[in-house]
């Protein structure tokens, strides 16, 4: 697949000219050099595979250190130096990223005469903390995945709740997922207006 990108509107360390030939030396060229010092590993982990599974088959690439996990499908200012200090405070298997996300709809206090006491435009939800997406990892933790048939969530993270080994880093700043056509375009036109509050 070959996808074109107009230079003009992304910045210069997103944008980079590379070749892979992996039709007989397994090479990698790049073409031009203007991007951030990253080494990117890329595993094909199995069309059917689980998110537990995918991440028990990058264990090889991990090594036995501590490691940070994120689906990829939102964005947040979180501080990831005081999420990763906060990890390394408490001497357990995980920390998960809670996050408190806005309702979608503005909230309206009625009383008995059906007189407007209060309104709210997109308070905070019911109070709930959420999963945001963002972990930091012990290497011990997979071995509480099976296999390609283990789901992250369902089957490893329950688990490890369930032997309290998992901690929650509340966060209090900005989260958005990108689940829906109406989150993209939220998250453009804030990217847009230069209201990004998830770039640094």
């Amino acid at each position: 697949m070959v996808r074109a990108i107009d230079r003009r509107e992304a910045p210069v360390f997103h944008c980079s000219d590379v070749t892979f030939d992996l039709s007989n030396r397994n090479e990698m060229t790049i073409h031009e050099s203007s991007i951030e010092p990253w080494k990117i590993t890329l595993v094909d982990t199995g069309k059917e595979t689980m998110t537990g599974g995918r991440l028990k088959r990058v264990q090889p690439y991990l090594g036995n250190k501590t490691f940070m996990l994120t689906y990829g499908d939102g964005v947040s200012d979180i501080d990831i130096g005081k999420l990763s200090a906060f990890h390394c405070s408490h001497n357990k298997l995980a920390t998960v990223t809670a996050t408190q996300p806005s309702g979608r709809f503005g909230a309206l206090d009625i009383k008995d005469s059906n007189k407007v006491i209060d309104f709210m435009e997109k308070p905070k939800g019911d109070g709930s903390w959420i999963n945001s997406g963002f972990f930091v990892m012990e290497p011990q933790l997979l071995d509480y995945i099976e296999g390609d048939h283990t789901n992250l969530e369902m089957d490893c993270m329950q688990k490890i709740a369930n032997d309290g080994q998992l901690m929650a880093y509340k966060h209090e700043g900005f989260f958005q997922p990108l689940d829906t056509l109406r989150d993209k375009n939220y998250l453009e036109g804030l990217w847009k207006s230069e209201k990004a509050l998830w770039k640094k």
